[in-house]
């Protein structure tokens, strides 16, 4: 007998939006309709300029599909103050399909001079905070694009993607679903902020985006969490570059996937309302305002169809990243339903096809936009008015943060290197992890601050030692209804993609700090939320923003994990992100000893790094007496060197080595060696290459005279590439041992086997050692 599949239980609810229609409260009023149709045309105009003029690059098709759902959002149901575009209880916006950043600067610079035209007080007071219709010269350059218009009006340099150099954007997104996922992070850390009475987090995507693994993850964490403030608008057009039919649309089977939206995310465990046409202002109003309804803490999706490239003149996949031709008749016929709305007719182009001709009739065209909008007064006073509603709502609301949670503030300053709390004193000759006392001294960092720090693991909080970080707080996954002062996420299970991007998107709210945990061999999942967390850090920062750092807990690094074989004991790691970051944004730390862990930390976070990447092993390891060694004390590794082996003078060689493993196994049985034969070697122990870089030159060049790099040799747990800033000299990198040096894969085992498989064990260093001096002692190796 036959059974009929059903899908399981759900909190969440379904809605057709049809269904609203006869209830007076979801009705869109005629007054209402005809002002939006008239910003609405305005706004499809200028999104075909835009991309005429870059010339001719950018997204026109998805921000014309997508435009009349930001259109409501905007005038209608965010609560949000223009003039204060960091307000920390403003309503918020993510546009995760980054591609349609064409339609979100069309958006703001329309609302602007809308706001310019009919209530200029409420423009914020800085041109920083605004996006004006002279920013919109400077779309798709960059700061020295240098044309003479964009040079006079101060023009914003606007990135072919969203970056938080725009007021009111958050996160820097568009890269294979991480909008999504760090949209979610600012959903949560909003909720454990503000409680009940937080700000609203509105996704915008596009169902191609959705394909991307680490949405759904995000999705799930959404759900678990019950983020009840999270609103997901799909764009549901079924075009993306390569295909008219991305999905299963309930009719036929997709090109890439088989899951309708709907599907999608009723499977998530969403509220979903469903909107048959995504260019119809009265279904959208009706579907908007019901969102804002739901009782069940359940986060909701509005999925509405639509047709890419709407009223454009090309339609589907030909205007996912392709438009009209420049200044083609083409194009002037997408502007003529604005010209007759308005009355105007825009300046053709004429000359040469120069940057500054280009720019100029550019000008006079976005100068058309001003003078109709100017005329249309009764256009611009709508959305002024709605303007000045929405600020109104924000105040009538009261948001404050709840009285309990700390200042993620003193983790920058409040704690002190040299002086670490009684519990991070150590005896040596004890047995201690690395990766317990990192979780420790951030346990620590997170009780001092009342719980500022959100941590998510890939299913690893007890291995990783990770779960530390939330000792002192409620246990269980944080959830806003039965967990809400939990400090451990619940991102998908073992799913460091997603997970990244949530911890990113909490620490990019600023309030938090984010912590992904999982083995050092997968930070490549995590690497692309990692680098659109820095370029949104240092983009937000510039523009007035506080984002926080994003933490990258990477435990079980490297060799040490050996029984895991290669699949796990990678080396490659921190080349992953070292060198990756521009100077400062990102730090990485490889402590030796769990002493170096609480100054490096503290030290860390005090030069306020987008990225901070922590690497620590697995094993247990008895402490090194550093007076008997006679090595640096612990505080040095803030320096990122600190000196093992000390010579007398010029030394007869410069050893740099970099690992917890390999240096445990060089100091207990190459060190020792050295030192009974009174050989003048400089042996160096790197912490941190990015807080070496970071010292004044002289104090560099003091600790590491520059000379020695070109004699030195190097012992690293990691890749060869991990050294470059240390051996200079192609001897040098021959001499050094790492992993992968006999050009194989290390095979599974204990840490022990494992290294001596690399040829990395005691016995392989000291004749590496032995090798390297004589190879310096008979040679001319100057």
């Amino acid at each position: 007998m036959t059974k009929t599949f059903t899908l399981a239980p759900k909190r969440g609810e379904y809605v057709d939006v049809t269904d609203l229609w006869a209830q007076e409260k979801y009705q869109l009023p005629a007054a209402d309709l005809a002002r939006l149709e008239k910003l609405d045309a305005a706004y499809r105009a200028l999104v075909a300029v835009l991309y005429n003029f870059v010339p001719t690059s950018g997204h026109p098709g998805g921000s014309i599909s997508s435009g009349r759902i930001v259109n409501l959002l905007l005038y209608k149901f965010m609560a949000y103050e223009l003039a204060c575009p960091h307000r920390p209880d403003n309503d918020i916006l993510s546009y995760a399909a980054g591609h349609k950043a064409l339609g979100l600067y069309a958006h703001w610079a329309l609302r602007n001079e809308c706001v310019r035209i009919a209530q200029p007080s409420l423009l914020a007071k800085e041109e920083k905070d605004q996006l004006r219709l002279e920013d919109l010269l400077g779309f798709r350059h960059n700061k020295v694009q240098g044309t003479p218009l964009f040079t006079q009006f101060h023009s914003k340099a606007l990135g072919g993607h969203p970056e938080p150099v725009v007021p009111f954007v958050r996160t820097s997104t568009g890269a294979s679903g991480v909008g999504d996922a760090s949209a979610v992070g600012l959903a949560l850390a909003a909720a454990d902020a503000y409680g009940r009475n937080c700000p609203v987090v509105n996704i915008l995507e596009g169902e191609g985006g959705m394909t991307a693994g680490r949405v759904s993850e995000a999705l799930a964490c959404a759900a678990t969490a019950q983020l009840r403030n999270l609103v997901f608008h799909l764009d549901w057009n079924e075009a993306s570059i390569e295909s008219n039919r991305v999905t299963n649309d309930g009719q036929a089977p997709g090109d890439y996937v088989q899951w309708t939206p709907v599907e999608m995310l009723r499977i998530h465990d969403f509220n979903v309302i469903y909107v048959p046409d995504g260019h119809d202002f009265k279904q959208i109003y009706a579907a908007q305002k019901k969102a804002m309804e739901f009782k069940n803490h359940q986060p909701t999706a509005i999925v509405y169809r639509t047709v890419k490239g709407w009223h454009y003149g090309i339609e589907g996949r030909a205007s996912h990243g392709a438009g009209h031709k420049f200044c083609s008749p083409e194009f002037y016929g997408a502007l003529a339903e604005f010209e007759q709305l308005y009355g105007v007719q825009f300046p053709r182009f004429e000359g040469e096809k120069t940057p500054e001709n280009i720019e100029k009739n550019y000008w006079a065209v976005l100068q058309t936009f001003r003078h109709a909008l100017e005329q249309e007064k009764a256009v611009a006073a709508y959305a002024a008015q709605n303007i000045r509603d929405r600020a109104a709502d924000l105040r009538f609301m009261g948001r404050e943060v709840r009285p309990t949670l700390g200042d993620v503030e003193k983790i920058y300053t409040g704690f002190d290197p040299a002086h670490p709390p009684e519990e991070f004193t150590f005896q040596p000759g004890q047995g201690y992890t690395t990766r317990g006392v990192l979780g420790n001294v951030l346990a620590y960092l997170n009780k001092q601050t009342n719980g500022c720090i959100l941590t998510g693991s890939a299913d690893l909080y007890g291995s990783t030692n990770a779960g530390n970080i939330a000792k002192d707080f409620p246990q269980g996954f944080f959830n806003t209804v039965s967990h809400p002062l939990s400090r451990e996420l619940s991102v998908g299970g073992i799913c460091e993609d997603g997970m990244a991007g949530v911890c990113s998107g909490v620490s990019s709210f600023g309030r938090h700090i984010g912590v992904a945990s999982s083995y050092a061999a997968f930070l490549a999942f995590a690497h692309v939320a990692a680098r659109l967390h820095a370029i949104g850090y240092q983009a937000a920062h510039e523009a007035g923003g506080k984002p926080n750092t994003l933490v990258l807990f990477n435990g079980h690094a490297g060799v040490p994990t050996g029984e895991d074989g290669p699949t796990h004991a990678d080396p490659q790691a921190l080349q992953l992100v070292q060198d990756n970051f521009p100077k400062g944004v990102g730090i990485t730390l490889t402590p030796l000893e769990v002493d170096e862990i609480w100054p490096l930390v503290t030290r860390a976070f005090a030069l306020r790094p987008a990225v901070l990447s922590p690497f620590v092993v697995r094993p247990s390891y008895k402490m090194m007496d550093r007076a008997a060694l006679g090595t640096d004390p612990a505080l040095a590794a803030v320096q990122g060197v600190y000196y093992l082996m000390k010579p007398q003078g010029n030394p007869d060689g410069v050893i740099f080595v970099q690992g917890a493993g390999a240096g445990r196994i060089f100091v207990e049985g190459v060190l020792p060696q050295l030192q009974k034969e009174k050989a003048q070697v400089a042996v160096i122990y790197v912490t941190s290459r990015e807080l070496f870089e970071l010292l004044p030159q002289a104090q560099q060049d003091k600790l590491v005279p520059p000379q020695w790099k070109q004699i030195a040799t190097g012992i690293t747990d990691f890749t060869l590439p991990t050294l470059d800033a240390w051996l200079h000299s192609d001897q040098g990198r021959a001499c050094a041992l790492f992993p992968h040096k006999r050009g194989l894969f290390l095979g599974s085992g204990s840490a022990a086997k494992v290294y001596e498989e690399a040829g990395m064990d005691a016995p392989g260093q000291l004749r590496a050692v032995a090798e390297y001096l004589a190879l310096r002692k008979h040679s001319n190796w100057q």
